[in-house]
């Protein structure tokens, strides 16, 4: 055996010092290439110590620097398949780097405890395990290597995969053997050398092939897949190997057939599970799953999916964008989407491509509540071939009838159940796999959120609507109330002033005026907007009419200095008339009838008019001015409905004007009301002018 070691190594560094000229003669400069000549070069030196130390057994280090010699080698190998992968990866260290360093430590560990721990010290001695470890890393980055490789590509690569591999399944058999039984096999040992010189004219034939060793690798599942496959199957082997010797070392004389029977009993379950479609499937989801899953370009994906559920009304409402969106992502044609309402039952909201179904669905029902519950997709052909996994889901009969109903999409908030899609059957045959139903779940969450936020805004928006239409209605209401005080009025008057024709007149006048007032706010609250648009009014007229109106009152609203001058203003005539007369009904209502009330207009530099109404009457505290005065449904009059001077100020600010109120408890209040004017016609005055009196 010394003979056949000492020639089989000399062979094998003969060879291998040849090659290392090829490759450096060969070698036009960049990283493969160096590699490579360094991992030939320390092969030869490897070859060379272990035939010098078989041709000299006395020398005691020469066994020792072959095993440094041999992990040096094993190391460089290591690197130049790193090197080769290293497209894949890009500047970045990767796995490989880890996990070839952590080999190569242990194997230095291995070396020093070999040297320097008795023999027999160690129930297992670590060099094996290490060498074990290091042919299994070894496969894993050849396997990972050429999966990488496109199949058009991997005709320059394959030869040096076939070299490389079949050198590490010779270095798995020595080593796991020897793990096993703890000794060496020496004539599988003493032809090591030539093993490995046998593999140079394929890593030549790979290196005329490639002599750049520039290679376009891109990361796939199968790839991942069978390198994680054989990286486990190794550890397995390892875990056995080290489990069946243990047995063996402490069993005794029945431990050499304990030791038998685990062994075998590994290699049945460890085939078990490599062939077993099940396991093999369950290992290649996990994979994909949590690694590289790339059936969908998601970005895309999402882009394309947020588009759609954008693109409501461009032809389609949100409801039927949904069914859209979630339709495009498996090649449906359309579907139908069912939503809660809220008397606690799903109708259909929206269709796409399919016809209406009159179809209301509890939300009681068993049906929703596995919706809710468990959050599956139901997809109903594999329902109707296989329905335990879906733990015991009786399907509605409308549902089962539904003629090409696909997939049952639940779309489910935080809180509960919002609805569910029920698509069609694919335009063309489509694999419904765990990415089809990750990234579906993930788009119904989405699309759900879309649709609770429209149906939250469509709540809001008819709460704004009956909000607006009371607002209206209490605005109308004290209208109202203060047509009834004047009539009110007039008919107390009447019974000491009936007799007058001139009273009578003027009751006819109020009555008609009345009438026309209150047939205008019935028409209003039935259109729910106002009756008058926007137009140029006369200020100083509409003050006329406005204290005219009130002349049945007392005190009497004066007019200060009236002149026949036009002051326009741009406003709804007949909501300015109201809220005027809200102005100047509340001062007559907080003064006495031996009091003071009168209206003013001025005109101001700067295009803007101002109307003064000041009273003597109870006046108004500063708190109820400052927290009370503005807001709705505050007021100091036992009959008031707290809402006059809340709409004056609103309607004021919507054309431009302001609200200011000067009052004094026991003094009187003084209200200020500016407008913009509108210049250009009979209001145009000296500018030097700063007021005029009305």
């Amino acid at each position: 055996m010394a003979d056949l070691a000492f020639w089989g190594y000399g062979f094998a560094a003969l060879t291998f010092s040849v090659f290392a000229l090829y490759v450096f003669f060969a070698w036009r400069g960049g990283l493969p290439g160096g590699v490579l000549l360094l991992a030939v070069v320390l092969s030869c030196l490897w070859a060379g110590v272990e035939a010098a130390g078989a041709h000299f057994p006395a020398a005691a280090a020469l066994p020792v620097l072959g095993v440094l010699a041999d992990i040096l080698r094993a190391a460089a190998w290591f690197a130049f398949l790193i090197v080769l992968m290293r497209p894949l990866w890009g500047a970045r260290v990767q796995w490989p780097v880890y996990l070839a360093g952590a080999v190569v430590a242990s194997q230095f560990v291995a070396l020093a405890l070999e040297i320097f721990l008795p023999v027999g010290a160690l129930a297992m001695r670590p060099m094996l395990v290490a060498w074990l470890a290091h042919a299994v890393v070894g496969l894993v980055f050849v396997e990972h290597l050429y999966r990488a490789l496109p199949g058009a590509s991997r005709w320059g690569i394959k030869p040096l995969c076939i070299a490389l591999g079949a050198g590490y399944i010779f270095e798995l058999y020595l080593f796991a053997d020897a793990a096993l039984f703890n000794r060496i096999d020496a004539d599988v040992l003493a032809v090591r050398g030539v093993a490995h010189a046998l593999l140079i004219p394929l890593i030549g034939l790979s290196g005329t092939r490639s002599p750049s060793w520039t290679l376009r690798m891109a990361m796939s599942r199968e790839m991942v897949f069978h390198s994680t496959a054989l990286a486990v199957a190794g550890i397995y082997l390892l875990v056995i190997a080290a489990a069946a010797y243990y047995v063996r070392y402490f069993g005794g004389d029945w431990g050499r057939a304990l030791q038998m029977a685990l062994l075998f009993a590994g290699l049945v379950l460890l085939g078990a599970l490599l062939f077993s479609g099940s396991q093999r499937a369950r290992l290649k989801v996990f994979l994909n799953k949590h690694f590289f899953s790339y059936r969908y370009d998601y970005r895309n994906e999402w882009l394309r999916f947020t588009q759609a559920l954008a693109s409501a009304d461009k032809g389609l409402d949100l409801g039927q964008s949904v069914v859209r969106a979630l339709s495009d992502l498996v090649e449906s044609s359309g579907g139908l989407l069912w939503l809660r309402d809220g008397y606690g039952k799903f109708a259909l909201h929206a269709r796409l491509n399919r016809p209406a179904v009159e179809v209301l669905e509890s939300a009681d029902s068993d049906f929703c509540r596995f919706l809710s519950d468990r959050e599956w997709i139901v997809n109903l052909e594999e329902y109707r071939i296989r329905p335990q996994p879906y733990g015991g889901l009786v399907l509605p009969d409308w549902l089962s009838s539904l003629p090409d109903a696909w997939l049952v999409i639940p779309l489910k908030t935080t809180d509960a159940l919002l609805g569910f899609v029920v698509l069609s059957t694919p335009r063309v045959p489509f694999e419904v796999d765990w990415e089809v139903l990750d990234l579906l779940k993930t788009a119904q969450r989405q699309a759900a959120g879309y649709l609770e936020r429209m149906l939250d805004a469509e709540a809001l928006l008819e709460a704004r609507k009956f909000d607006a239409f009371n607002r209206m209605s209490a605005f109308i209401v004290h209208d109202l109330k203060n047509l009834v005080a004047q009539l009110s009025l007039m008919l107390k008057n009447a019974e000491r002033h009936g007799h007058k024709p001139e009273f009578q007149k003027d009751m006819l006048d109020t009555v008609a005026h009345v009438e026309g007032r209150m047939r205008g706010l019935m028409t209003q609250l039935q259109e729910k907007r106002p009756i008058d648009p926007p137009r140029t009014v006369d200020l100083s007229q509409l003050m006329r009419r406005v204290c005219a109106s009130r002349h049945g009152q007392l005190p009497v609203v004066e007019l200060v200095d009236p002149v026949p001058l036009q002051v326009q203003v741009r406003a709804h005539p007949e909501r300015l008339e109201r809220i005027l007369g809200h102005v100047v009904q509340n001062a007559l209502d907080a003064t006495n009838d031996d009091g003071k009330v009168s209206a003013q207009l001025l005109l101001l530099d700067g295009a803007k008019v101002r109307i003064v109404v000041t009273d003597t009457g109870c006046g108004m505290s500063p708190e109820f001015l400052r927290d009370r005065l503005s807001r709705p449904f505050q007021t100091t009059k036992r009959s008031g409905m707290g809402i006059g001077v809340f709409e004056t100020r609103q309607y004021l600010n919507e054309i431009g004007g302001e609200l200011q109120f000067d009052s004094q408890v026991g003094q009187g209040t003084r209200v200020t009301i500016e407008l913009p004017r509108l210049m250009g016609g009979r209001s145009e005055i000296d500018d030097g002018a700063s007021e005029i009196h009305v």
